[in-house]
């Protein structure tokens, strides 16, 4: 089965990842281009994948028969992996935020482009982008439209989604579209508030501290962590774990300092890694993508 979308920054990841055998986590399993790549850059390679979005065991049913038990699905959040995995694994990797399935998909209520129902969910479980308007205080919806969309008009919108309580992606569009006309450049002026919606409606960036957290006791020595990111809010929460988790913690104590521990992570990325104008021109979709990636050093937790 042919994956229907060019996975972002694939080469980087495998460099990053060093797949040369062993077990493997994709956090975000999608249309399977990264656990594709991983298991046919060795033989000996394993992959245990996570999606919650429940669109993906079709795709995953044909991997498990062209792989057989080199191949595992799990559908469920990654911040769970820590409850399925009994051994630590050589690598983890995440592909952080929407897909490019379900952007296409106008039912699921994640574009702009479509006119659909205000869904927005990754799985098929918990309130909708609309029952999140509907039940939250203004105050509170203008908070999440600042905090997650960075949206400086947010006390705007959120008055007028509250007022008009839109149950389509067009509703909403249209909603915002009046309350902030849309820009000169060619920009959508609605984008920062679907982003932010669609961020709380998954509770994305809790899901990525926690698996992030996660993954100091998931990682087996020189495991590897690599995680490809494609907003701010998603690339400042990486980095800053991994420069907490990668600095030396020295202890003192009443008589005397003692010797430097060494830190749990060795940073790989001094910079984060972003897409080559060759690989822009061929997936327009990777100009924002930022990866980092750490190796685990040989300490406890």
């Amino acid at each position: 089965m042919d994956t229907p979308h060019i996975p972002v920054l694939l080469d980087e990841v495998l460099t990053y990842l060093a797949p040369n055998g062993g077990i493997f986590v994709d956090g975000t399993f999608g249309a399977g281009g990264y656990t594709r790549a991983i298991l046919e850059a060795n033989p000996k390679n394993n992959v245990i994948a996570f999606d919650r979005d429940p669109t993906t065991q079709k795709t995953a049913e044909h991997f498990q028969q062209q792989f057989k038990d080199r191949f595992a699905f799990i559908q469920d959040c990654f911040s769970h992996m820590a409850n399925y995995l009994t051994n630590k694994v050589d690598g983890i990797v995440l592909d952080i935020g929407v897909s490019s399935m379900q952007i296409d998909t106008p039912e699921r209520g994640f574009s702009l482009r479509f006119n659909g129902p205000l869904d927005m969910r990754m799985s098929d479980e918990g309130l909708t982008a609309a029952d999140l308007i509907k039940a939250l205080p203004e105050n509170e919806l203008a908070n999440i439209l600042f905090k997650y969309g960075e949206e400086r008009q947010s006390r705007k919108i959120a008055h007028a989604l509250k007022e008009h309580m839109p149950t389509t992606t067009g509703e909403m569009a249209d909603i915002i579209h009046h309350v902030m006309p849309r820009p000169k450049d060619g920009s959508d002026s609605a984008t920062r508030s679907f982003q932010a919606l669609r961020i709380a409606v998954n509770d994305e960036l809790g899901e990525l501290e926690r698996t992030l957290k996660a993954t100091l006791n998931l990682l087996k020595p020189d495991g590897r962590l690599v995680v490809v990111t494609f907003h701010s809010l998603e690339d400042r929460i990486v980095k800053d774990f991994l420069t907490q988790h990668s600095a030396k913690a020295t202890h003192y104590n009443k008589y005397a300092v003692t010797q430097q521990e060494k830190a749990p992570f060795q940073i790989l990325t001094k910079k984060p890694i972003q897409a080559t104008p060759e690989e822009l021109n061929k997936n327009p979709r990777a100009h924002s993508a930022k990866l980092r990636a750490a190796k685990r050093t040989e300490v406890p937790t």
